[in-house]
């Protein structure tokens, strides 16, 4: 095992695949037909899942340098399942009710007219859909992939 940080393949995998996760964003973005918005670089939600492509860089690595089964395996692969679950549905379930409650705070805002009520949108991107994750797993498998031989 590997005790320096800096020099540590899973971790490494894991952090590179979130970071490209999110630097991509805003060009897919671009790519299909939004404008670009450098801030998508910063938030949850979009294409690809971070979240998918971190915790699939780590396992993989995991696995390829320890083994599937080694205890790092079974704590990453329980970890990863947990992420990539949370990121489908509590979070996109979280991210429809941030829609609603928008589309109520509107309605309130037009009933009161006199601007006592200022509306402060809630986060409705929290969640990923499946091609979102699908193509997070392909880019932690292949960050993964690599940083397990390079790392």
């Amino acid at each position: 095992m590997d005790n320096n940080l800096l020099t540590n393949a899973p971790f490494l995998s894991a952090f590179f695949a979130c970071i490209i996760a999110q630097f991509v964003k805003p060009i897919i973005s671009v790519i299909v037909g939004d404008k670009f918005d450098i801030k998508r670089a910063f938030s949850t939600g979009g294409m690809p899942s971070s979240h998918t492509a971190t915790v699939i860089a780590l396992t993989t690595t995991i696995a390829l340098r320890y083994g599937i089964g080694s205890t790092l395996f079974a704590i990453s692969a329980v970890f990863g399942t947990i992420v990539i679950h949370d990121a489908m549905g509590i979070r996109k379930e979280a991210g429809k009710q941030a829609e609603l409650l928008n589309e109520w705070s509107r309605i309130f805002i037009e009933i009161h007219e006199e601007g006592q009520f200022t509306q402060a949108n809630l986060k409705t991107m929290l969640g990923h859909s499946f091609s979102q994750v699908f193509f997070g797993a392909i880019l932690g498998l292949i960050v993964g992939i690599y940083g397990a031989f390079t790392f």
